[in-house]
């Protein structure tokens, strides 16, 4: 079976676009757009048309402009950040349980009875809510008022109704 070469360092990873900051790595540090290793080589709009005096007063420009596109970035990636937070907590179920709220535990693959196989209940309880470490986690009581060993997340709990 034939060996397949590896393919090599990404050339062109400092000069393409980023989405976010709609401009290249390359251009917001050096504040002017690299030149690909292949235009060096080959003949290019850029290469045939290079101005030495026109690409100095233009590199002056980008210099003086650099902070203000840097700052533009940072405020497109900041702006993604939220957009992408936002859709993320938009998915977020919330649930919140009070001390003595009775509640059903999520059955956990370790605890979950074999020989109910498929059929078996996903839900255990009613527990009473002992205490709140902190948001979101709770330690249980079971219906005897005995101390479950472990702390829950309120992601594995699901309120009682009686």
């Amino acid at each position: 079976m034939a060996r397949r070469a590896r393919p090599g360092p990404m050339v062109l990873q400092h000069n393409t676009p980023n989405y976010n900051w709609r401009d290249t790595p390359f251009s917001l540090v050096y504040g002017c757009e690299a030149m690909v290793s292949f235009e060096v080589g080959a003949r290019s709009f850029r290469r045939d048309n290079y101005d030495s005096v026109a690409n100095e007063v233009n590199h002056r420009l980008y210099l003086d402009m650099i902070e203000k596109t840097q700052e533009d970035a940072q405020i497109r990636v900041a702006a993604y950040q939220q957009r992408t937070t936002r859709h993320y907590n938009s998915k977020v179920i919330a649930r919140t349980f009070k001390v003595g709220d009775l509640v059903l535990r999520r059955v956990m693959p370790n605890t979950k009875v074999v020989s109910h196989g498929v059929f078996g209940g996903n839900w255990e309880g009613p527990y009473k809510i002992n205490s709140v470490l902190w948001e979101g986690t709770y330690h249980l009581n079971d219906m005897q008022d005995k101390l479950i060993p472990r702390a829950w997340n309120a992601k594995h709990l699901r309120k009682y109704y009686q």
